[in-house]
């Protein structure tokens, strides 16, 4: 009899439940696993807290006429050796177990929760201490202990079980403490400090909602296996003594009538079993990885088109993507037409505002679009080889090995349950099929190359103790232990400062110099664009409507979104005077399935004419790129007209963010 290892906490998100579709119901309970087990933990809780109030017969009742009696209208349980009511022993001795079990429940977790939330709010000293004490626990024969408290006390389980909750709360203490360490990272956490709030009402009102589904997950199956210790405890002896029913002895007195009685032990064992399953599956369901087969929305069935023409555009390029489409499944398209091709040691940028397509467009490259969101049409040739259709199998032997990702938020890539060693030697292992050993020291190697001076001592730290940058690093780390051929990073310098952001795109730039790495980078920031993209493909709204070098694109840009968006770039050029006021874009981009016909622009370009909402093709611009702008011709002329007038004169791109509402080019 062991205490079994928690190991849940991994697989449960720490965010708070959203809320569920269907107001009143839990999410659990539109699972059948959580129906069940849900559903009978309640039945079993009251039928047994209830019995001695329905039972047919008293517990110590004999009919010795029908002594190891089958199902009957009198006895609908059987009966026992004993002749006595199989049915009334068995609610009755329920509730024993259930709460005992509750009682070790109670202590556990009233011990091991508050521990975590100190240690994880007071710091590295108040941890250690409380670390190691719990260590001591751990280390603790559990079942010698437990025997040896029963030699003292006797067989009163009760006092046994919250001994038991004792032990188990340094297991639970282990599991918490990581949660909360993670929980107290955010943002929230820190701002409900800052407002006042002190240590007691932030945990209850910010950081134990953030943890209840893995308290949850950890409670149903540690009540599991309570249960199962105590009719173990019972079967061997050291439960209530005759004529008490228990399930444990039950059992045992079952197993001694396996060939002339062999009904005897359906009742009592199935009813365990079924309290034990049913607290498993309750915790699956909570957990969100339920067994049971789950209702899924019907889809429209998507195949995608690929081009006719299916020889490559550009021969030298590693990734091509042709006119790809991402749509919500029987919902609004997402992505339309998207096309661009990268070559090896090149650095590709996906600019726009938020809510164009860039995320969705970058994630289709892998496969790894959101459920209910899948590829609607086009094309995804990487090194020649087409990636939409394949399957989920096939994908994964793409991913990670030829392509990888750099996460957004670094903190939300690292588990904050595992040192960076874990997290780096894994994938190592598994990518290129090397030793433990050899796999720290290749782990060590990748630290040190994206400039970690001391890569021992990030091996052995977890996420949360790493500063933005270097946890930025160590990400970029992980997503080299294929050693991959293309990178994508998806804004991978937004939540860092001025400073680190440099560092980490000087780190980048020696990647694709120094391996001929390519990359395909997400951002908003037009001055990351121009520090290290060699191409950029403009987005807004889902389309591509500019592309070419970055040099060409940003120096002479052809479309209006464009001039806006360097018009409304914070950085000023060395040498060019401070502008009074900020340029904006008037505006939102348009969400999906909102898009208007024509130029998707056009309510928010100062430029915009009527023949501007019908739909008209990309025209070619700045050599092998496009532009997609059916008045890209005379916006160009007036640019001419407007170089050769005086200074202060104005721009078309000071007037496609201007706030005036004028139309056309003419002044």
């Amino acid at each position: 009899m062991s205490v079994l290892p928690l190991d849940a906490a991994d697989e449960v998100a720490t965010e708070p439940v959203p809320p569920a579709h269907r107001r009143g119901v839990p999410g659990f309970l539109r699972r059948p696993g959580g129906v069940f087990g849900a559903a009978w933990l309640v039945f079993i809780v009251v039928a047994s807290l209830t019995a001695p109030l329905w039972r047919p017969y008293e517990v110590t009742e004999q009919d010795t006429a029908n002594r190891l009696a089958l199902p009957s209208a009198d006895h609908w349980f059987g009966t026992d050796p004993l002749g006595r009511d199989l049915l009334s022993r068995i609610f009755t001795a329920g509730s024993l177990p259930l709460l005992s079990s509750a009682l070790m429940l109670l202590v556990a977790f009233g011990i091991g929760l508050p521990l975590a939330l100190l240690a994880a709010e007071r710091g590295r000293k108040v941890e250690r201490i409380t670390s190691r004490s719990t260590e001591v626990l751990m280390a603790l024969p559990a079942t010698i202990l437990l025997l040896a408290v029963i030699g003292v006390i006797g067989n009163k389980l009760y006092p046994v079980m919250a001994i038991l909750g004792v032990l188990i709360s340094a297991a639970v203490y282990r599991v918490m403490l990581g949660v909360a360490q993670s929980v107290r990272q955010r943002l929230y956490v820190d701002a409900a400090r800052v407002n006042g709030l002190g240590s007691l009402r932030v945990n209850l009102l910010h950081v134990l909602p953030s943890m209840a589904t893995v308290v949850a997950v950890q409670a149903a199956q540690l009540f599991g296996i309570g249960l199962l210790i105590v009719a173990g405890l019972a079967f061997l002896g050291f439960g209530p003594g005759e004529p008490d029913p228990s399930w444990g002895f039950m059992i045992q007195d079952a197993s001694g009538h396996l060939f002339d009685a062999p009904w005897l032990l359906v009742p009592s064992g199935l009813v365990l079993a079924l309290t034990v399953v049913a607290a498993n599956e309750l915790a699956d369901a909570i957990a969100g990885k339920a067994k049971a087969e789950r209702p899924v929305a019907r889809r429209r069935k998507r195949t995608p088109v690929a081009p006719a023409d299916t020889a490559p555009a550009d021969p030298g390029a590693v990734l091509e993507v042709r006119d790809l489409s991402v749509a919500v499944d029987d919902g609004p398209q997402l992505v339309t037409g998207v096309s661009f091709a990268l070559r090896r040691g090149r650095v590709l940028g996906l600019v726009g505002e938020s809510g164009c397509g860039k995320t969705m467009t970058a994630r289709s490259l892998m496969g790894l679009l959101p459920d209910g969101v899948s590829v609607s049409g086009g094309s995804i040739r990487w090194q020649g080889r087409e990636l939409v259709g394949l399957s989920e199998k096939e994908l994964t032997a793409v991913r990670g090995r030829e392509i990888a990702m750099i996460s957004q938020e670094p903190m939300v890539a690292l588990d904050p349950m595992f040192s960076i060693a874990y997290q780096l030697v894994g994938p190592i292992r598994r990518f290129r099929g090397v030793g433990r050993g050899e796999a720290r020291t290749i782990a060590a190697e990748l630290l040190r190359n994206v400039g970690i001076v001391d890569a021992e001592r990030v091996l052995k730290s977890y996420p949360h103790q790493l500063s933005g940058g270097m946890a930025q690093r160590v990400c970029i780390a992980l997503a080299l232990t294929g050693q991959p051929e293309l990178l994508i990073a998806d804004e991978p310098t937004t939540a860092l400062d001025v400073t680190v952001q440099a560092e980490i795109l000087s780190l980048l730039r020696a990647l694709v110099r120094d391996t001929g790495l390519s990359v395909v980078i997400v951002s908003h920031d037009l001055g990351v664009v121009a520090d290290i993209c060699d191409d950029v493909a403009v987005m807004y709204a889902g389309a591509v409507v500019e592309s070419g070098t970055a040099a060409a694109v940003l120096d002479d840009p052809s479309h209006p979104y464009t001039m806006a968006l360097l018009g409304a770039n914070p950085h000023v050029p060395e040498g060019e005077p401070v502008p009074l006021r900020l340029a904006s874009i008037p505006g939102t981009v348009p969400p999906p399935g909102s898009w208007p016909t024509g130029c998707r622009f056009a309510s928010r370009c100062q430029f915009a004419q009527e023949k501007c909402t019908a739909p008209f093709p990309a025209l070619p611009a700045h050599g092998s790129g496009s532009v997609l702008c059916i008045r890209v011709d005379e916006l160009a002329s007036a640019q001419a007209t407007w170089d050769a007038e005086p200074v202060g004169a104005g721009t078309p791109a000071d007037a496609a963010v201007a706030p005036a509402p004028t139309a056309g080019v003419s002044r």
